[in-house]
């Protein structure tokens, strides 16, 4: 039988009394208003043809249904709303079979719920993340999943907004089965088995009791991670909702809480950043242009940046060859890669076919000439002019002259690396994030001379390594740590002015930090920015206003929680105030003759707020950022400012 066609969006074909009915919305068959009426007149149909005894739903191309569709967002709704057609299919009086081909998130999974029987393939994936753009599934996510699955483990699922493999939909019971084979064939074939079994639609199920203690301890875990933000508190509560109201009044709150969180300022910026991560992606001038192929990655240095980018790297499905000075310098990188995979495999994020796989890509050795193989070479070694300079005219004379260069500095001027190469073309910065294996954010430093197959290589490798890719221009410290630098700075004259660190620290932690800055210094070390603040000194404008306190800190030899003291003092691993510091800073306090004022939370977090700002309209001005929406997922992904606060940019209005 040829295909029947129910909208542009919405396809059908007869198979044997089965109506497989697909969906093509490419990318990902979202669920548009063409999608929605499309279904509608595809039910309307298989209702009155008397040839179709059931009906298998299913996606084109790698996804079932991705969720709703973007280019809806903030504008009125179209009819058909996703709840009626949901509606439509639960209450459909022949069994409606869910072919989960692909990713089935949001809306998609939602709809899959209502189907009366799911098959998923092996690869699917599938997940209720809306809480990530600020709401809550708003067609009955929270209260059909419960029914099928249990409390505890449907507030796991979607106030974490977690993605969950078909095997483990499999074995949670949200899939019936996963495909052994083809999946339309096994799908047709499980229609037919149903036509004559009774109708076993989900909202009709009953929530079965589980422990309180269960479920009390997920609704923590999940709080615990929000951080006070609003939608994973109502989507704890939405669910516990299910075990006690009928399924309409269980719809009814659901919608309502949907509708009022959607219009929310959170979930304005939560959609901000949705956005803002798909406009970092585009480049101007590089729409035409092809990346360069890359199979190997060589990385000079495997202490504890180079084995991260390494596992990162091995991730990615890259062939790795990592080089250090000696052979036993050489084993303990090896070890320390080893020891990340392991730790992947401990937490069940990998499996033992993984880890093989991974190790049976990776060389590391002391012989610089093995990285001829190599594709492009990434430096991790000694934050160093002098150090990175030779190292990269070195492997001048060993890799391909089509062969990548890439440094991970920090705060070096990357232009004066490329400089004293044979072809600063081929050279671009690809600043990693500690730990670099579980960071998102790389920067990716656009130098003078980057040509842009170079460039477009980079970005392309980032997104394989699964990172986010924000492009900067050369500048010292680039985009994030530019910006944390007035950040830094700021926080401190506030400490001169009158803030304490556990104030300051307080407050950016209610405002939604997981750490307030000086809890974050002590963490990292404060020898480091010293060492900087040091070097930096003779070139210092002297009317330049300058904190002592960290210096002073550093000098008593209280570099932050490695060595026990620093803003905090660190007894038993525990952070507390310590009198010691208070007097420091009221002494250089009282030297400059400042009297002390008083902040409030929401001061503190203004003035913070501005700094940032501040400099960050400092960096569209020289260009050295594309658009504000970079700056703030720069802040987001790399320092910990909060998402549902969209980033500084966003926050202060810089839309």
């Amino acid at each position: 039988m040829s295909a029947l066609r129910f909208s542009d969006t919405i396809s059908a074909t007869l198979t044997d009394e089965v109506l497989v009915v697909t969906i093509d919305n490419a990318p990902v068959n979202a669920l548009s208003a063409d999608v929605r009426t499309g279904l509608m007149a595809a039910f309307e149909h298989a209702e009155k043809d008397g040839n179709v005894a059931a009906v298998v739903l299913t996606g084109a191309g790698n996804s079932f249904i991705g969720g709703a569709d973007i280019k809806e967002f903030g504008k009125p709704p179209v009819e058909p709303l996703l709840p009626d057609v949901i509606a439509r299919i639960e209450i459909f009086a022949k069994p409606v079979i869910a072919a989960i081909n692909g990713a089935a998130l949001g809306g998609g999974l939602e709809v899959a719920l209502t189907c009366h029987r799911r098959l998923a393939a092996s690869a699917a994936k599938l997940g209720l993340p809306e809480v990530k753009l600020g709401i809550v599934p708003g067609a009955g996510g929270t209260q059909r999943l419960p029914r099928l699955i249990g409390i505890a483990a449907s507030i796991d699922m979607i106030a974490n907004g977690r993605i969950i493999s078909a095997a483990e939909a499999r074995k949670f019971g949200i899939v019936d089965e996963v495909a052994k084979g083809e999946l339309i064939p096994e799908a047709i074939a499980d229609a037919k088995s149903a036509i004559a079994a009774p109708i076993r639609r989900t909202g009709s199920l009953t929530v079965q009791p589980e422990a309180p203690e269960a479920v009390d301890k997920a609704a923590a875990d999940a709080l615990r991670k929000a951080r006070g933000q609003r939608a994973p508190a109502e989507a704890v509560r939405l669910v516990r909702l299910a075990a006690t109201a009928s399924l309409s009044d269980g719809l009814a709150e659901e919608r309502r809480t949907f509708i009022a969180l959607r219009d929310s300022e959170e979930a304005a910026a939560l959609r901000h950043v949705f956005f803002a991560e798909r406009a970092a992606g585009k480049v101007d001038g590089l729409d035409a242009v092809t990346p360069r192929r890359i199979e190997t990655v060589g990385i000079v240095g495997t202490g504890l940046m180079g084995s991260g980018i390494a596992v990162s790297a091995l991730n990615g499905g890259y062939r790795v060859i990592g080089v250090e000075q000696t052979g036993e310098a050489a084993e303990k990188g090896r070890e320390r890669i080893t020891g990340l995979i392991d730790k992947a495999v401990q937490s069940g994020r990998l499996d033992a076919a993984g880890r093989d796989d991974r190790l049976s890509r990776l060389t590391v050795t002391a012989q610089m000439q093995e990285l001829a193989k190599a594709d492009i070479v990434i430096e991790a070694v000694f934050d160093d002019l002098a150090v990175k300079t030779e190292l990269f005219q070195r492997l001048d004379d060993i890799v391909r002259a089509d062969a990548i260069l890439a440094t991970n500095t920090s705060y070096l001027d990357p232009d004066t690396i490329a400089a004293a190469t044979r072809l600063p073309a081929r050279v671009v910065g690809l600043h990693f994030f500690s730990p670099a294996n579980i960071m998102r954010l790389l920067e990716v430093v656009n130098c003078k001379e980057t040509a842009p197959d170079v460039l477009a290589t980079a970005l392309a490798f980032a997104k394989r390594l699964g990172k986010l890719p924000i492009v900067s221009g050369v500048t010292e410290g680039f985009i994030g740590n530019r910006i944390f630098s007035a950040y830094r700075r700021e926080a401190e004259y506030m400490l001169e002015d009158g803030a304490s660190p556990q104030e300051i620290d307080a407050a950016l932690e209610a405002y939604g930090f997981p750490m307030g800055p000086f809890a974050v210094f002590d963490m990292a070390g404060l020898e480091i920015a010293w060492a900087r603040r040091k070097r930096q000194a003779a070139t210092r404008d002297p009317n330049e206003r300058y904190v002592v306190i960290a210096d002073r800190l550093c000098e008593a030899g209280r570099f932050g929680q490695k060595s026990g003291r620093g803003w905090y003092a660190y007894p038993d691993g525990k952070r507390t105030v310590d009198p010691a510091v208070t007097a420091m800073i009221e002494a250089a306090r009282a030297e400059k003759g400042i009297t002390r004022k008083h902040f409030t939370a929401e001061e503190i977090v203004a003035r913070l707020l501005k700094a940032m700002v501040a400099e960050g309209e400092k960096l569209l001005s020289e260009s050295i950022a594309a658009r504000a929406s970079d700056i703030d997922l720069v802040m987001i992904n790399g320092y910990g400012f909060p998402a549902s606060k969209g980033g500084p940019m966003f926050a202060s209005g810089r839309r």
